[in-house]
């Protein structure tokens, strides 16, 4: 009887187990696409329209990790990301002739997100991270729609003392047309008024940093020079921000 006790109690927490990860993958979901959208598809009027037609096409900079998504590798879970969290797609690449695992999570919104700015800016993503695993993930944000086209990885970075920096003219000459999104500060220190801040994401599946820049970023594409707007945000991170490299 005993046995048979055990038997059904392993059988209901397996289910109840089963149960939870599936509401965990549920309530991911829903809290991605509960937040109401930002109406990008609005007609311009004629005067809007001439105004940017008179200006350059910016090109937005991405960066990946903590910005754009959160991984780890091989079931290593660091204390930002809670135990049985499903992510939102695995990679596998090799590194050093070592086969390794990627759980990759996705910021909420990312999608939609860069749904909407691929049709304000040409996208550019440059990560410090390897450009095996890099890549990997660009692939996979990208979902074949051809607007991550451009990257840079981490043989296009500087190495200096806190980290790696990126260079921003190495993309384009024009600084005025040029602004990079990215959650540390040490990445763009030598081009402070070409950033736009954003904090560091792990696992907040309320996080709303990236529908909340959209009016921004909307507008900032009228400018004639990204840096007369750049050069005011007061908001600007620590530089103590932990950055994994991968």
């Amino acid at each position: 009887m005993t046995s048979f006790a055990q038997t059904v109690f392993y059988v209901l927490a397996g289910l109840f187990n089963v149960f939870l990860l599936y509401f965990r993958k549920t309530n991911r979901a829903y809290c991605k696409y509960q937040v109401v959208k930002y109406h990008s598809n609005i007609p311009m009027s004629p005067l809007t329209t001439h105004r940017l037609l008179t200006v350059k096409r910016k090109i937005l900079v991405l960066d990946l990790d903590e910005t754009l998504i959160h991984s780890h590798h091989d079931g290593v879970l660091r204390q930002t990301v809670k135990p049985g969290t499903p992510s939102d797609f695995t990679i596998r690449v090799v590194i050093d002739r070592h086969p390794v695992k990627f759980s990759v999570h996705e910021r909420p919104h990312v999608d939609y997100f860069l749904t909407v700015v691929s049709q304000w800016y040409e996208l550019v993503v440059f990560t410090a991270s390897m450009e095996v695993y890099g890549s990997s993930v660009a692939d996979k944000l990208d979902r074949g729609r051809g607007i991550l086209k451009r990257r840079y990885f981490r043989q296009h970075c500087t190495m200096e003392v806190g980290g790696y920096t990126k260079d921003l003219s190495a993309i384009h000459p024009d600084l005025s047309s040029i602004c990079i999104l990215d959650n540390s500060p040490g990445a763009y220190r030598k081009f402070p008024h070409n950033a736009i801040p954003i904090p560091s994401w792990f696992s907040d599946p309320n996080d709303t940093c990236l529908l909340n820049l959209l009016p921004f970023l909307d507008a900032l594409r009228f400018t004639s020079d990204v840096r007369s707007v750049l050069s005011r945000n007061m908001q600007v991170l620590p530089e103590t921000q932990t950055v994994q490299y991968y």
